[in-house]
């Protein structure tokens, strides 16, 4: 069995790296295509041809996690309809390989497929993001949201805070920052403006402060209105970098942690998070979907080629994974719009691809 998986999984990972370099050496040439767009918007700005490159490079993490799944299905597929093709498949059968041990088989390969993604899903791709935005943010300009920018708020003991942030460099630096302190009957306390500001670790620095205070009437004192002028002023809060680029920028380029970070500030401060529950559980389920892959393409072992057939049962196989990152995309857009349940929405690509490719193990390999 030791030498089956070795044949096995030493073909799969040859293809599965050869079918994810082609796609990704396509993606990389529409990537360059649009940076030379942007090369020649940003060339007064000092934004040159190493700086695209570079760039592009740094892409590369978030590509192998979007196209990895898709490759595993192709290059397994066409691992799988060659050893039929050839009657090698048909061997291993007959020296005692069952169905259930093929499907295990791959299923431990598929693990190491699963973790793979997840690191460069988690780790790699936001990693290279954020490298990404230091190095086009200086020519670039602040990344903004509409008229207003974005608004993000945060309870703090009886405290409320609304922060609208016109603009961010995508890293630490934020411009035109406006912080407004609500008390615990809603009523404005304060309204601190600065014109620029640094996301720290637990704490915000502001500059060029200028905060109006709001004392509220009572029974002898009516309303009093106050202004400070302040160079430097701190301000503690939670809001991280992730959740300020997450209010600005799509959260897909988050971390699962991060996400889920922000999930539970949305959820603490009393704002809908149904958007990015939905992308935490696709971040969740995403790296489970190689296994699924895997799976679909067992059958394809067990049919009967004629010679030429290969090729056509590898193009079902990019129209399969294809159809995977449609239903995966719609299901996301249809369960935010019609408030899904959020962990039903991001498992029901993956459940409804394991219920057909283990229907068809079922029907073309121990059925018949």
């Amino acid at each position: 069995m030791k030498t089956v998986r070795q044949l096995l999984y030493g073909e799969i990972i040859r293809a599965v790296v050869f079918v994810a370099f082609g796609f990704l050496a396509l993606f990389l040439f529409f990537d360059l295509v649009d940076e030379l767009q942007a090369l020649s918007r940003h060339a007064a700005q000092g934004y040159q041809l190493q700086h695209a490159l570079l760039f592009i490079a740094l892409k590369t993490p978030d590509h192998i996690y979007e196209l990895l799944p898709i490759s595993v299905l192709i290059g397994s597929i066409f691992v799988m309809a060659r050893l039929a093709q050839s009657s090698e498949f048909t061997i291993l059968r007959t020296g005692g390989l069952e169905p259930w041990m093929a499907l295990s088989s791959l299923l431990k390969l598929g693990l190491v497929f699963v973790a793979i993604t997840f690191f460069f899903g988690d780790y790699a791709a936001p990693w290279a993001e954020r490298q990404a935005q230091q190095i086009k943010a200086p020519f670039q300009g602040q990344l903004t949201t509409g008229q207003t920018g974005a608004w993000l708020r945060e309870k703090q003991g009886q405290q409320q805070y609304a922060v609208n942030v016109r603009r961010f460099d995508g890293i630490s630096k934020m411009q035109d920052v406006r912080i407004h302190a609500f008390n615990e009957k809603g009523q404005l306390l304060t309204i601190t403006t600065a014109r620029q500001a640094q996301i720290q670790a637990g704490q915000w620095e502001l500059l060029e402060v200028e905060e109006k205070s709001i004392l509220l009437p009572s029974a002898t004192n009516p309303a009093q209105f106050s202004v400070t002028q302040l160079d430097r002023q701190s301000w503690s809060t939670g809001i991280s970098t992730d959740m300020v680029a997450a209010a600005l920028l799509s959260p897909d380029r988050m971390s699962t942690w991060e996400l889920f970070r922000y999930m539970r500030h949305l959820s603490a401060n009393n704002q809908n998070a149904q958007r990015y529950e939905i992308e935490f559980w696709r971040k969740v389920f995403y790296p489970l979907s190689c296994l699924v892959m895997l799976v679909l393409a067992l059958p394809f072992a067990y049919l009967h080629f004629r010679s030429g057939q290969i090729a056509g049962h590898v193009f079902a196989g990019v129209l399969a994974g294809i159809s995977f990152s449609l239903l995966n995309n719609v299901f996301s857009f249809i369960g935010n719009l019609q408030n899904w349940q959020p962990l039903l929405t991001s498992a029901a690509p993956a459940l409804i691809y394991s219920a057909v490719s283990l229907a068809a193990f079922w029907w073309m390999v121990l059925r018949r």
